[in-house]
């Protein structure tokens, strides 16, 4: 089999010259094959994201090259042809599955949200693409630049952005997609400043609610329309964040599941996604001392880490009129994380 970029960790790590390779290179880094477990199923380019800095697109390059000068010229034409359905997962667009539909889509310009919006749009929706950096905005409208997308450059927790989304959505809303959101520094409840927590409810339950607040009044008058709240993994256990980020990802499980048993039979299904491990880039203060040191020891619990395109197609799904019969559901797209 031929390796590239393109190849998961665990495919570099199994093959008899790719996995030599890799592990000179983890090794000289100080790393080993064993730490990048969850990785396995990951393309070796999303390291660059998932590393932070630490596994530069320049190491992959020099990995893939080093591959090709040591590799037989036949590799490739040995390999026997993989089965369908057998290879890595690769997204597969559904066309029309949006056509005619606005869905608003929060925290669009990275990651997760970036992810759905540019999903949501190359199956025929308008999106209302919402993030506070105009700039990696404006790079998704022109990344799709066949697509209608809308960008409003403001924030989800000011009451004045959030007219100004509704204004850029116009008469009707489909669906709302809320994935914008930020981290803790893992801290305990005795490390937690007051800033601290302010922000993360803010951003994460604050947000979350005053978008869902403006859409449903629209959605009970047409009588239709989906919500997706992105929760987390610590929002199922108290043992994948810190304590700010744990109780905000509650609160959106339970603003969630209130919603979807007041808005029952009214044609508005209101569910979540609750993310494990995600290769998103997202930003992670310093580690706070006593409650990173607790929570390490769980870490290893964590199966896998996704790209944020996984969490879209199960984002995407919940936002499509598939999820029919789904209301109320908070769905572990995790890998198998909450079954441990």
């Amino acid at each position: 089999m031929a390796l590239s970029a393109s190849s998961t960790v665990g495919e570099w790590i199994d093959h008899p010259v790719g996995g030599r390779i890799f592990g000179a290179v983890l090794e000289q880094a100080g790393a080993s094959a064993e730490a990048l477990a969850p990785a396995r199923n990951l393309p070796l380019g999303q390291l660059v994201t998932l590393s932070n800095g630490q596994f530069p697109a320049e190491m992959v390059d020099g990995l893939v090259a080093a591959y090709r000068a040591e590799a037989p010229e036949d590799a490739e034409d040995d390999a026997p042809a993989a089965a369908p359905g057998t290879g890595p997962w690769v997204e597969q667009i559904i066309p029309g599955r949006f056509t005619g539909q606005t869905v608003i889509v929060t925290g669009a310009a990275s990651g997760i949200g970036r992810a759905v919006a540019s999903r949501v749009a190359r199956e025929g929706g308008r999106v209302v693409a919402v993030d506070l950096a105009k700039e990696k905005l404006d790079e998704l409208v022109e990344a799709l630049s066949g697509a209608e997308v809308v960008a409003v450059a403001g924030d989800i927790t000011s009451s004045e952005s959030v007219e100004e989304i509704l204004r850029a959505a116009g008469d009707r809303v489909d669906a709302l997609a809320n994935v914008a959101g930020i981290m803790d520094d893992m801290g305990a409840v005795h490390e937690l400043t007051d800033a601290t927590w302010e922000r993360v409810m803010r951003v994460n339950v604050d947000g979350t609610m005053r978008l869902m607040r403006a859409v449903v009044p629209g959605m009970l008058a047409a009588r239709s329309g989906r919500i997706v709240n992105v929760a987390s993994e610590a929002g199922l256990r108290g043992s994948a964040a810190g304590a700010a980020y744990t109780a905000s990802k509650h609160a959106v499980v339970g603003l969630t599941k209130s919603s979807a048993v007041m808005y029952a039979g009214t044609g508005i299904q209101v569910n979540a996604v609750a993310p494990g491990g995600v290769a998103t880039g997202i930003r992670v203060p310093a580690q706070a001392e006593f409650g990173g040191a607790r929570l390490g020891k769980f870490m290893g619990n964590i199966p896998g880490v996704a790209t944020a395109e996984h969490l879209a197609a199960s984002i995407t799904f919940l936002l499509s009129r598939d999820a029919v019969n789904l209301n109320g559901a908070i769905v572990a797209s995790d890998g198998g994380w909450s079954a441990v």
